[in-house]
């Protein structure tokens, strides 16, 4: 039986002692990444020609580690392994030029975290066993039930929440049954896509929560700025005492408030996008998409935050894993072109400036919807793609 990887996703609500136990793991996560990367640093500026320092390596130097600094003994072994992995594999994609050089981990970060690759398994409807932690409180966990899981992670995210990660091996999905039909995508801005049957699928938009992030983003910054000008007053007037940034409840209020806003919108989004793409390979056999660098369009300043809010790389994420779950086929093409050819006759027209939303072919003149028409090329080079 084909088995395929799943990602779960669960609320946690741990108790106090568990809380401590939680942010002691976060902190000894943090503390080995930054020893190991402060060891791989002082060895180059040392001896530019060493070897660098592999995962084996790194993992070999845990055990001397742990004892000079007993209190890693309170993490899973296995996350600290983890972070060792993590740090290799940083390190190749900088040195495959494809990623910066790692950078140390800070304390204050907004968002804490630390992967384990142990069992931990389903308690009770609303209970699991963690390594360390012992059984904890979840939100609903029959989505778990049954499924091997390989790796897990914990996570305090700038909502002040804290979730559970599992990733599962689980039987494949049936496949769906075949309409017999294909369809080319054209995605866009005002409509996060446009098939070459002339149907258009809105971008999504919750402009009433968008507009109460950027309420609370203009609090956060506003309380931020007094509240570190009050820091640094109360540090120079008492000596003894040092007041932290973190000691300002409004400034914390707006803090949580605003990310909470910001995570409900991309909770939001991201379900919008789970429908469409369900329903689109429900729909079609064949789907072909544009290849856009979606990294590379948001130079524009104009765009950027446009095309930030249409998610066009999750968009085609969903669209590919879901094809090879459901045996439907997903084409990727090369956008060039797309949207100065006619698709009737073949003509090229030459550029056209984005204001420019229908217009006719000066050969056989046939009046076009842009995007439609991008829609129908895009198709006709994925059907010439697969023959």
């Amino acid at each position: 039986m084909v088995k395929v990887l799943k990602g779960i996703k669960l609320r946690l609500y741990p108790n106090q002692h568990q809380v401590d136990q939680l942010w002691q793991m976060f902190g000894n996560s943090r503390f080995v990444w930054n020893q190991m990367l402060a060891i791989a640093k002082e060895r180059y500026r040392n001896n530019p020609s060493s070897r660098f320092v592999n995962e084996y390596g790194m993992n070999y130097l845990l055990r001397p580690l742990k004892q000079e600094y007993p209190f890693l003994k309170q993490s899973d072994s296995t996350s600290l392994q983890v972070i060792n992995h993590d740090l290799v594999q940083s390190f190749k994609m900088f040195f495959k030029h494809q990623g910066g050089y790692p950078r140390f981990k800070n304390r204050r970060a907004s968002k804490q975290s630390y992967t384990g690759r142990s069992t931990c398994r389903v308690i009770a409807k609303h209970r699991m066993k963690l390594p360390k932690l012992g059984t904890i409180r979840t939100s609903k966990t029959s989505r778990v039930a049954g499924l091997k899981i390989k790796r897990y992670t914990v996570s305090y995210d700038s909502t002040g929440r804290y979730y559970l990660s599992l990733q599962a091996e689980a039987s494949a999905p049936q496949a769906l049954p075949k309409t017999g039909k294909a369809v080319g995508l054209d995605v866009g801005i005002a409509n996060l896509a446009i098939s070459s049957d002339g149907t258009k699928y809105k971008t999504f938009n919750a402009e009433w929560l968008a507009k109460q992030a950027v309420r609370w983003q203009s609090k956060y910054n506003r309380r931020q700025h007094w509240a570190q000008v009050a820091v640094r007053q109360w540090n120079h007037n008492h000596k003894t005492f040092k007041a932290e940034l973190t000691d300002y409840q409004n400034w914390q209020r707006a803090r949580i408030q605003k990310a909470r806003y910001q995570q409900k919108i991309a909770n939001q989004r991201k379900d919008y996008l789970h429908k469409l793409t369900t329903a689109l390979v429900k729909q079609y056999d064949v789907i072909v998409i544009e290849d856009l660098k979606a990294k590379n369009l948001q130079h524009n300043h104009h765009l950027a935050k446009a095309i930030a809010n249409a998610s066009w790389y999750e968009f085609r994420t969903m669209l590919a894993y879901k094809c090879a779950w459901y045996g439907k086929k997903l084409i990727v093409v090369k956008p060039n072109y797309t949207s100065q050819i006619c698709s009737r006759c073949g003509h090229h027209s030459g550029p056209k400036p984005l204001a420019v939303r229908e217009w006719t072919c000066p050969k056989c003149g046939v009046h076009h919807d842009r995007d439609i028409n991008a829609a129908v090329n895009i198709l006709h080079k994925g059907l010439k793609a697969i023959g």
